[in-house]
This record gives structure tokens, C-alpha cells and sequence, in this order.
């Protein structure tokens, strides 16, 4: 099924330069059958391993609009579909990020979706089936989706709970694809590219990343995130010690908790040179 060209309305959502992305296995192919099928994808990983530069990575290589909605725990339905606001000549309704997706034909990202209200995630149900539309109870319409609509969604299972968690109702709705921090080879790759840097420099910066997602499930939610790691080597080229650039692009952020962070510190500096060693 071919793509047809933007709306003006999508022309800011457009993504003319290619992002970077480095696959590690067959994600693209999954997610380039999905689409002409117009399947829905699932994107499940945690935090910081590269769900999103997928996302746009891919819609530059379908050449399709991308909207992205950063989930929130106050976000509602009315944020995804769109409200009346009063207006010089009246109240006029203004779709919202969902609505102007599936009106115009843009893939639709809804990031890290479990943060969502679970009453708000049902409003995409009538999108991820047969029926491919969008009823605005409000407005009294119900807006079939547009050919080239697709709908992505991200979360990460790390946390999971009786709370915060997909309905099985919601994730059956989805082909889905896992996501996990690249093996250190590729990581490293990643890091080096993104931030500018020697891969000698990332390689030391994927090994702190390793030993700190050792102690996950040890006081630790989650091991530094590739993103972090890009961040401490920014830092590292921009001109901070190693020292520095670990400890404030990845042992302040990742836990308020001292005795964490010592025992996390400690792991570091094992794989650091001894000049760096975080104190």
C-alpha cells in the first residue's frame, strides 16, 4: 500500500534528514511489514535503549509524517482527540495530536503509553482493529482513519505493576517488537557516533553501563540507559573529566539512594582507568 504525500497541516512533522539508527536484529523489517498492513506496533524495552529514534528513524524511511505524544499521568482522552475552545468567532473545535493523525494519514507515537490513565488508552481501541476509527463522542463524529494512519505505542515492562500496566485488552491489539540495551560491541558503536567520540571512550562508558545494570533488582530500577551513556560522553568531549562526566551523567541521576549509589560507584571503578574513578 503506497504512502501518499503530506498534508500542509503535517508538513511540521515532517523528517527530511535521516536519524540514526543501528538496528540489532530484524525490528525495521517488522515494523516495514506492519506498516503496509497498517498493523499497530507495540514498542517494549526499557528506558533509554533507542525505542524512539527508532520510531523516527522509521518514519523517515517509510517517508510519513511522525507525531509523537509524550504519556503522562494527567493526560486524557480529550488531550489525544481534541476539545471545543472558545474562540473570537465562537466555540470551535481543535483536534487533537490522535485526531489530526488519523485525519491526515501521519504515524501516530504514543510514548511510553502505560504512563497514560488506563481510562484514556481505551480511546485508541476502535484504531487497532477492523473498524480503523476514531469516535469523538463530543463532537459527534466518528473520523475514519486515513489510509496511511498508523498507530505506534512504547512502554517499558521494567515497571510493571498491579497499578501501571497494559490491559490485555490493549496489548493483544498489537504486533509487537522488544527492545533491549545492544550488545556491548554495537552499544559502543552507538555511543561513539552519537556523542563524537573515540570508540576506546565508549567502550569504558558501555562498561560502566554494564556493571551498573548488574545491580538491577539490587537497589537499582534500571541500569544506566545507552542514552546516559551518550550524555556522559558528551560531557567527556565537551571537556569534563571522565570522573565528572560519570558521575553526573549517570551516578546522580540514577538513584537518590547513597548506599545505591556507593555500592554503584564502587562497580564503576573497577572498570574505570585510575584516574577517573568516581569518589
Amino acid at each position: 500500500m503506497a504512502a501518499t504525500p503530506a498534508s500542509g497541516r503535517l508538513s511540521a512533522h515532517e523528517i527530511h534528514d535521516e536519524p540514526f539508527y543501528r538496528p540489532v536484529g530484524d525490528e525495521i523489517d517488522i515494523f516495514a511489514a506492519a506498516y503496509a498492513s497498517r498493523l499497530p506496533v507495540m514498542l517494549k524495552g526499557p528506558t533509554g535503549c533507542g525505542k524512539t529514534r527508532f520510531v523516527e528513524h522509521m518514519a523517515w524511511r517509510l517517508k510519513r509524517p511522525l507525531i509523537t505524544v509524550a504519556a503522562h499521568e494527567d493526560l486524557t482522552a480529550a488531550d489525544l482527540a481534541g476539545r471545543f475552545l472558545l474562540a473570537p468567532e465562537g466555540t470551535v473545535w481543535h483536534d487533537g495530536p490522535l485526531t489530526m493523525a488519523v485525519r491526515e494519514g501521519a504515524i501516530c507515537y504514543l510514548d511510553e503509553i502505560v504512563e497514560a490513565r488506563q481510562d484514556t488508552t481505551v480511546v485508541i481501541h476502535p484504531l487497532t482493529d477492523a473498524r480503523r476509527a476514531l469516535p469523538l463522542e463530543k463532537k459527534g463524529e466518528l473520523v475514519q482513519a486515513h489510509p496511511d494512519f498508523q498507530l505506534t505505542i512504547s512502554y517499558n515492562p521494567g515497571y510493571q505493576s498491579a497499578v501501571k500496566d497494559l490491559k490485555e485488552s490493549t496489548k493483544q491489539r498489537f504486533v509487537a517488537i522488544e527492545f533491549d540495551y545492544p550488545e556491548a560491541g554495537i552499544e559502543a558503536e552507538i555511543v561513539a557516533r552519537e556523542a563524537g567520540v573515540s570508540v576506546d571512550l565508549a567502550g569504558t562508558l558501555v562498561d560502566v553501563g554494564l556493571r551498573s545494570r548488574n545491580l538491577r533488582g539490587h537497589g537499582l530500577a534500571e541500569g544506566a540507559s545507552t542514552r546516559m551513556l551518550i550524555h556522559a560522553a558528551v560531557l567527556a568531549r565537551g571537556g569534563a573529566s571522565l570522573e565528572a562526566a560519570v558521575r553526573s551523567a549517570i551516578l546522580l541521576p540514577i538513584t537518590d539512594e547513597r548506599d545505591v549509589r556507593d555500592a554503584l560507584g564502587a562497580a564503576i571503578a573497577a572498570g574505570l582507568p585510575a584516574a577517573a574513578r568516581p569518589r
